[in-house]
This record gives C-alpha cells, sequence and structure tokens, in this order.
C-alpha cells in the first residue's frame, strides 16, 4: 500500500479539534460544570501543545532461538516475552483485515486519531461504569510503544495508566506517527507487538502456539479468533469454558461480520469460517533449558546459557546478560555435534542406567579450536518434582538424615561442565601430564629415567598421623597402584604404566608449582577453594600430591586440557558457539576460538608423544614398555592418545582418549558423596568413553600425529654408558657418577664376574645425561642368555641390549 496524501488542512483541524477535546477532558476533570466553556478550550490548547510528539526508538523483545552444529536444530529457545517479528508479506490477507474488523474500523480512513470515537466515547463514558474505548490502532501502538521504550517502571506505569494524560499523550503522537508511516507499517509494527494472550506476543507466536502454524497460512476464521483475543486475551482465552464461549461469540458476532459488512469477505465466506473450530488447547512454548526438544541435549544448553551469563559483552551484570538473551532475538548456531551427542547418550546407557546412584559423564572438545562437541550422562535434565519426587535419598549420609534426595535420576547440575557447587572430582592419575610437560619445559627429556620404588620417601611435608605419612615421620610417602612396579622407567613407561613412583620424584625435581602452573595454563579452573587456597602462587611448591590427581577437575576441563596437547599448545577457551546472529542479520564475534599459547609446539608434540602409551598406541619416537587401557587404540582404530586415572580407593575412574580431531574425558564418580565406599570401575567407564570416540571418528580419515622438530626434547643429551663389568661397586659408582649419570646399585643377577661385583649396568650402552643407571651386582653363578636370545631395545638411538 503506498503512503497516503495528507491534507494539511484535515491535520490542522485533526490538531485544533484534539486540543479543544484535551480541553474537555483536563478541565472536565477538575471543574465539571465548565468542560465545555472557554476555559476548557484554552487549557486543552496549551495542555496539548506541550506534549511530546517524537517516540523514542525501541525494540520489544524477540525469542532468542538456539541451534545445534547441523545449523538447522533448534535445540531450545529463550524469551520473556514470546514474540517474532515478522514482515507485512508474511501476514496473512486475513489476519491484516480481521485485525482491523475488530480493533478500529476506521483505519484506513483517519489519521491517527478517530475522532468521531473519540467525541463519542467522551459522551457515553460521562458518569458511567461501562467505559468505551476510542484508541486507534495506531493509538494502541503508541501505547506500546512507549511501554517498551521506557526505562524506568514510572514509565511504564505512565504509558498505560488510564489516564486523560495518557490519551492525549497517545493522539498527539498518533498524529505524528501516521506523518511518518505508512497504514501497511503500522499495521506491520501493530501485529507484531500486540499481545495475544497465552504467553504469546506478535503474530507469529499467536500462529505457532494455536494453529502451529506461520502467519501467512492463517485461514479467515483464524485470522479472526486471533484478532478478537487482543481486546482482552485473559477474557477470550479459548482453553477455559467462559472464554471459549466469549471468544466464540466475539469472533462470529462481531470480528467476522464487520469483515463482511466492509467488504473484506463475502457472505459465503464469512458464513464457513464461522464454523471453523475453536482450539480448546494450545501447543505449549517450551522455554530455556529445562524445555529442550530432546532431554539428553539439556547438559549442553546449560552449558551455553552460563557461558552467556558470565561473557561482560553482554552486560555488565548477570541479570542485563539474561534479559539480552530472553529479548534479543538472536540466532545462536553452538557447537553441539547432535549425532556424537546421540551416540554418547547411547554408549553411556549401555554401561550405567539413569536409576545408579552413580554416574558417567562425558566431555568431547576439538582440539585447536575449544569447541565442545558435546556432554552426556545417565540423567535426565529436569527438576525433580517436589510434591512427586522421582528422585532417590541423597547417597551422603550427612544429607540422607535429612531426608535430601539426590541428584539421580534428574538433575540440572552442570555435572560435566562445572558451576555453582559443582566443584569438580579427583581424577587421578590423568594429571600426570602436567607434571610431564613441566618437566619437558624445564629440559628433562622423555628418555629421563629414574629408579621408582615399591614405596618412595618424598620431601613433601604432610600429617604424621596420615596414612600416606612414612611410619614415624612427616613425610609424604607415596606407593604405587597394587604396592609394587619398582624398577627404572623413562617418560614413556612411566606415564604408559603410570606409575606413581616415577612421576612424584619427577615432580620434586621440576617442583609442583611448575606443574600446577601447567595446569593453570591448560584450562584447570581448581574452583574448589580448597584447591584454589594450595594452587595458589606461593603455596603450590609443597602440594606434591597433585601430580596423582587430587585435586577436582571436571570432564569438560580435562578433555579441554589434553586437547591443548593435541592443538600443538594451544589452550582454546572452550566454547559452545559456532555463531551468533542478530536480529538483523549482523555477525557477532563473541564465542569464536579465543586460543594462547600454553606451551611450545614441541613440548607438546614430545609430550603428546607419550601420551599415546597409555591407551596402546605406539610412541613414534620411543618405547612404550606397556598400557593401562591397550583395548583403545585397537576399537577406535586410529592414532591415539590419552591416559587413565584412578583415586584412592576407586572413588572415581577415569579415561581421556583423543584423536586429532576430538578428545573424549569420561569420569565414574558419585556426584552426590565423594567420600563414598563404592569401587568404581574402569570396564564400565572405559568403553562409555573409547566407544564414543570410535563412532565419532567412524569414516573419517586416518590423520598421523605430528613429530616434534628437535629430537632434544625426547632423547636429551644421549652419553655413552662406561663399561664397568666386573668391576667393584664402589669404582663402578665412581666410574658412572663421573660420566654425567646417577648410578644406583640394583638387585643380585647371575654372572660370571666375580660375586660382589658389578655385572653390568641397566640400561647398558647409551642413555641420557642424568638418569639413573642401575648398577647389577654379580652373584658370581653364570646363567647368561644364549647368542639366539632377541635384543630389547629401550629407545631408538640406544644399542640393544639382552
Amino acid at each position: 500500500m503506498r503512503r497516503r496524501d495528507h491534507n494539511v488542512f484535515f491535520n490542522v483541524f485533526s490538531l485544533l479539534l484534539c486540543g479543544l477535546l484535551a480541553g474537555v477532558v483536563v478541565a472536565g476533570a477538575v471543574f465539571p460544570f465548565a468542560a465545555m466553556s472557554g476555559l476548557a478550550s484554552k487549557a486543552g490548547n496549551d495542555a496539548f501543545a506541550s506534549l511530546p510528539s517524537e517516540l523514542k526508538e525501541f525494540s520489544s523483545p524477540q525469542v532468542t532461538r538456539v541451534y545445534g552444529a547441523d545449523r538447522k536444530t533448534q535445540i531450545a529457545q529463550f524469551y520473556d516475552e514470546f514474540r517474532s517479528d515478522v514482515p507485512f508479506r508474511e501476514i496473512s490477507p486475513y489476519m491484516r483485515d480481521a485485525i482491523v474488523a475488530a480493533e478500529d474500523r476506521e483505519f484506513y480512513k483517519h489519521n491517527g486519531v478517530d475522532l468521531k470515537g473519540v467525541a463519542r466515547a467522551l459522551v457515553n463514558n460521562n458518569g458511567s461504569k461501562s467505559k468505551q474505548g476510542a484508541s486507534t490502532i495506531t493509538m494502541q501502538w503508541v501505547r506500546m510503544s512507549l511501554a517498551y521504550s521506557s526505562t524506568r517502571p514510572q514509565e511504564v506505569v505512565d504509558a498505560t495508566k488510564d489516564t486523560a494524560k495518557r490519551k492525549l499523550t497517545e493522539m498527539k503522537y498518533a498524529l505524528q506517527v501516521e506523518k511518518e508511516l505508512t497504514k501497511e507499517q503500522i499495521l506491520e509494527r501493530y501485529l507484531n507487538i500486540a499481545p495475544f494472550g497465552k504467553g504469546t506476543y506478535g503474530i507469529f507466536a499467536a500462529s505457532q502456539v494455536y494453529f502451529n502454524k506461520k502467519p501467512k497460512d492463517l485461514t479467515i476464521g483464524q485470522a479472526a479468533m486471533l484478532a478478537g483475543i487482543v481486546r482482552a486475551p485473559s477474557a477470550y482465552d479459548p482453553t477455559t469454558p467462559n472464554g471459549y464461549k466469549e471468544l466464540l461469540q466475539r469472533r462470529n458476532a462481531y470480528v467476522i461480520t464487520g469483515m463482511s459488512e466492509l467488504g473484506m469477505i463475502t457472505p459465503a465466506q464469512a458464513a464457513k469460517a464461522q464454523k471453523e473450530p475453536i482450539p480448546r488447547q494450545v501447543k505449549p512454548t517450551g522455554n530455556g533449558c529445562v524445555s529442550v526438544a530432546v532431554n539428553d541435549w539439556g547438559f549442553f544448553c546449560d552449558y551455553f546459557y552460563r557461558w552467556w551469563i558470565g561473557r561482560e559483552e553482554f552486560g555488565s551484570s548477570t541479570f542485563d546478560r539474561g534479559r539480552l538473551l530472553k529479548g534479543g532475538g538472536y540466532s545462536i548456531v553452538t557447537t553441539l555435534d547432535l549425532n556424537a551427542q546421540k551416540a554418547a547418550r547411547k554408549r553411556v546407557n549401555q554401561q550405567i542406567s539413569d536409576q545408579n546412584k552413580n554416574a558417567i559423564l562425558l566431555a568431547a572438545v576439538e582440539p585447536g579450536t575449544g569447541k565442545v562437541r558435546l556432554l552426556a550422562t545417565n540423567r535426565r535434565y529436569k527438576l525433580d518434582n517436589i510434591s512427586k519426587p522421582q528422585n532417590k535419598i541423597n547417597s551422603d549420609p550427612s544429607k540422607a538424615r535429612k531426608g535430601i534426595r539426590g541428584s539421580y535420576p534428574n538433575t540440572t547440575n552442570p555435572l560435566m561442565s562445572g558451576g555453582g557447587d559443582i566443584t569438580g572430582y579427583q581424577a587421578g592419575s590423568v594429571m600426570k601430564m602436567f607434571t610431564m610437560v613441566a618437566a619437558l619445559e624445564q629440559g628433562y627429556p622423555l628418555a629421563y629415567t629414574i629408579k621408582a620404588e615399591n614405596r618412595y620417601k618424598s620431601k613433601y611435608i604432610i600429617e604424621s598421623s596420615n596414612d600416606s605419612a612414612c611410619p614415624g615421620t612427616h613425610f609424604w610417602c607415596p606407593s604405587n597402584s597394587g604396592g609394587g612396579s619398582a624398577g627404572v622407567y623413562n617418560m614413556w613407561t612411566g606415564f604408559g604404566k603410570s606409575i606413581n613412583t616415577f612421576f612424584v620424584p619427577l615432580e620434586e625435581r621440576v617442583g609442583a608449582e611448575n606443574a600446577v602452573s601447567v595446569a593453570k595454563r591448560f584450562g584447570i579452573q581448581f574452583r574448589s577453594p580448597e584447591d584454589a587456597k594450595l594452587a595458589a602462587d606461593g603455596n603450590s611448591h609443597q602440594w606434591g600430591a597433585f601430580t596423582l590427581g587430587v585435586s577436582a577437575t571436571t570432564p569438560l576441563d580435562m578433555a579441554n586440557a589434553y586437547a591443548t596437547l593435541a592443538g600443538d599448545g594451544m589452550y582454546c577457551q572452550p566454547t559452545p558457539i559456532e555463531q551468533i546472529t542478530t536480529r538483523d542479520g549482523g555477525k557477532l564475534d563473541i564465542g569464536k576460538p579465543h586460543c594462547v599459547r600454553a606451551t611450545s609446539v614441541d613440548v607438546a608434540r614430545t609430550a603428546l608423544d607419550a601420551t599415546r602409551c597409555p591407551v596402546g598406541d605406539s610412541a613414534q619416537l620411543g618405547n612404550c614398555g606397556g598400557s593401562t587401557a591397550a583395548i583403545v587404540r585397537d576399537v577406535v582404530d586410529h592414532p591415539v592418545f590419552g591416559k587413565t586415572g584412578t583415586t584412592d580407593n576407586d572413588r572415581t575412574a577415569a579415561l581421556i582418549a583423543g584423536t586429532t580431531s576430538l578428545v573424549v574425558a569420561g569420569y565414574e564418580v558419585n556426584p552426590d558423596y565423594q567420600n563414598h565406599r563404592d569401587h568404581m570401575r574402569h570396564d564400565l567407564v572405559n568403553p562409555a568413553v573409547y566407544r564414543t570416540l570410535a563412532d565419532y571418528m567412524k569414516g573419517k580419515p586416518s590423520v598421523q600425529f605430528k613429530r616434534p622438530e628437535s629430537r632434544k626434547l625426547a632423547y636429551g643429551d644421549q652419553r655413552s654408558i662406561p663399561d664397568v663389568e666386573c668391576v667393584p661397586i664402589s669404582r663402578a659408582l665412581n666410574r658412572l657418577e663421573n660420566a654425567g649419570f646417577s648410578p644406583v646399585v640394583g638387585n643380585d643377577v647371575d654372572s660370571t664376574c666375580p660375586a660382589g661385583t658389578a655385572a653390568g649396568t641397566d640400561p647398558s650402552g647409551r642413555t641420557v645425561k642424568n638418569g639413573v643407571v642401575v648398577i647389577e651386582v654379580s652373584n658370581g653363578r653364570a646363567n647368561r642368555p644364549g647368542p639366539g636370545t632377541p635384543p630389547i631395545i629401550d629407545f631408538p638411538g640406544r644399542p640393544p641390549r639382552r
């Protein structure tokens, strides 16, 4: 429709008449008997002239929609008012006509103010309890615009309060609006802002909720019904018995009949439309993460919501950020891989049920970007019904005594990502990676050897009453799982077999504070107050147990930390965002990968070579000598790296496994009570992790991990080991020390050398400077291997030994 020409004489007449009417209203309110006097006219002209006429710019709240990584599947929506604007061309002509018939039949004739309607309402409302309205569609839109553009609560009250001043203000604004906008533009704005009941605002939302269709597809009867609601949404609620009756009457007798009388539809169309059914039930409108389309998307949705609320770019307070999300009308594509998420949930449930108090928690991150691809667990994302609770009594005895229920099967706690009361869980030996990286940064190569004891007396001080203290001392004395595994290890073999008594002395050499520093750079949050205190600068040098995984972490923390290795040492903040698009089509950079260097490329690549050992892969630079989860490589069928972890008394079992494309971290824990007596099982959590990774990698090309540019971080300063065969032990010790090694006396072995002398060394040939060399002591009994015995190769660059 073309914007119509405004007759200057008619506009002047309208202003004069509005001024006169203003005088009547104002004077009538103050001097009832002088309502039609000259005093009224003068008061009206003055009052009307002093009113503002320019509306503030405003944007009505719009629904924000959140999608999966496929860019088309809606995960959730957020809103304060369920509304999405649509252009005029996408609104059914029947709807445009119906709202005019229902609310303002003179809409196309007046210039914003229906003068006859105002006069009629003024006369009829004088002294009457039943009030007539005279607001045109333009005036109604002005009223709603004033409310939405308000910045203070009082302005909202002034914009909606039933007073003479408010009505006069609307009139003046309406006259100005009609000069600036066409009737089509006014009608479009009105239909996009009007309330239609059941929590819907604007015609798009109303069409969806009442009829599950787009506004352009509305029939005459449907359009007339929606138009009939606007006058009083609560009174004309079709889901209530009385509201249904009232709405049916209004639709048929007033709106449809009006459309026919105005020539918008034929009598035959009117008769047919009056027979169309009115829905007694409406489609519920989901809002927020508890209303996700698929329940197991809820934990990722919650992670996204917490991420948004934590971003200062969206407002100075959490309230402002939440309001922007729920009213900004954004289209947000997330990083959630819907297929990977579905597969992960399936793999979790193959191992454990939703009714189990213990939980398998999975999180997966893409190396090099920090994009979070899945968050899965054996829990339903929902609030437990307080009146009819499904959750079992809490497994924490202190809470159980109070009747407090646990978090299974229903919870909205961020179990995988942390936040709120969730500070994380001890995950055991997965933390040894940080000590290894710290060692490499300080020049200790992967080939660096340490003689691990069954139980190691460390220099770390703890309470003497602690079970881990050496008897009669206050020194911490850790041991290996099972109590054995003594021997000489390097970082390949020590990490592959997860030797505690290798990594604690290694941590002593590099400094616990440096291992903690690596963890911080790799994104570990230290959410627990106790952990945060120990991790603070100046406090962590005595945190010996850190390398064994006593600090609380989440699967998301650890997945991203290991992804930092696969990302060539670049730490990327975990993000749920692929793209944020504004309602106007603008693209925001917020949430895009933000990466900083956490360690050097060569350190990352070298450390990753050792992390291939625990999961059954072959190191490219050395020999693993064993693993703790060898099946991972076979099942995933791609180059893999990772680590297992177990805490004291098996209270947590963890596995991290990754490729160049994805890192998956899985914990089995009791989220409600970590001091439990259950034994968490690797045969439950491990398959959930490596099968999830295998599902993701299926059909993808096999990509090998990159080697470091320099081999020095792997092998260090390699030196020849002096021949000490048949040499007295004291002389052998001196010879090895002078050559730059750390010799120790080992066990007796069969040898032709005199008893009590050196039979040889382990290793022999060459090893790293300052590395441990064990002197084997001859027992004088010859039993050497024959010439057909295959050689043992410790690592490239060292001659084979038999």
